[in-house]
């Protein structure tokens, strides 16, 4: 039995605002929308498997996100444009403490931070987003446990990194970033996973449990889903089979 990762869900005050700012950026198209929620989806060939969800929610953006996305690029040229396109929709440049790096921080219009990445290798077949990066404060730990909640298997580790991949080579990574920084307030970024269909949604919620996940309460009432944090906190969703 294993869950695999089925979304990113991002709250936010607008979602159909915050949703057109990343299906403009992207060139992604919504699959779905209502009052509850707004799917983003990628083009067929672009390698993410998984739904960029926007939920609405009441409460204010606080500090920095542990969970951001990374966006790849193919040159220097192309990484400025994407930049520049960026901005002309409504993002800003900010300092998170990055100070001298090739890559470009930005924040969204809810002031959602992302990166802009200068062309690397290891990102040239990943599509538009590269990488799902987590702030961690041990990314090792942490990588075990989503490999665990993923099915995919760790890469790559160095000394603050630790990185996972879709077994298929295609899509984005899962990067685990160390932090000095521990999960403080809700996140406003988070994972949702899936146990495949036919499958106990209930075991999965148990086997995950034991890889040292635990039940939260997030003021979710009564639904369909599963709330859990991780390891250090980071709460996710494990949904019904699908």
């Amino acid at each position: 039995m294993s869950t695999r990762l089925c979304n990113v869900v991002v709250d936010a005050a607008d979602p159909t605002a915050l949703a057109e700012f990343w299906v403009t950026l992207l060139d992604w198209r919504v699959s779905h929308a209502d009052a509850e929620e707004v799917d983003v989806v990628a083009p067929p060939d672009d390698g993410w498997k998984f739904d960029l969800v926007f939920v609405p929610v009441a409460d204010q953006k606080v500090g920095k996100n542990r969970v951001h996305l990374d966006l790849s690029s193919a040159s220097p040229d192309h990484q400025a444009a994407i930049v520049a396109h960026a901005e002309a929709l409504g993002a800003v440049r900010v300092d998170v403490g990055q100070r001298n790096v090739p890559w470009i921080v930005l924040a969204d219009p809810e002031g959602n931070e992302f990166c802009v990445l200068e062309q690397r290798p290891e990102y040239a077949a990943t599509g538009a987003i590269a990488a799902v990066v987590v702030d961690v404060v041990d990314p090792l730990r942490q990588s075990e446990f989503w490999s665990g909640a993923s099915g995919w298997p760790v890469v790559e580790t160095t000394a603050a990194t630790a990185s996972l991949r879709s077994p298929d080579g295609r899509g984005p990574w899962l990067e685990f970033v160390r932090t000095g920084e521990p999960h403080r307030v809700k996140n406003r970024v988070h994972l949702d996973v899936a146990p495949l269909a036919g499958e106990d949604q209930w075991a999965e919620v148990t086997r995950l449990a034991e890889l040292g996940a635990r039940k939260v309460d997030v003021g979710q009432g009564s639904v369909p889903w599963e709330v859990m944090a991780d390891v250090e906190g980071n709460e996710f969703c494990v949904l019904t089979p699908r």
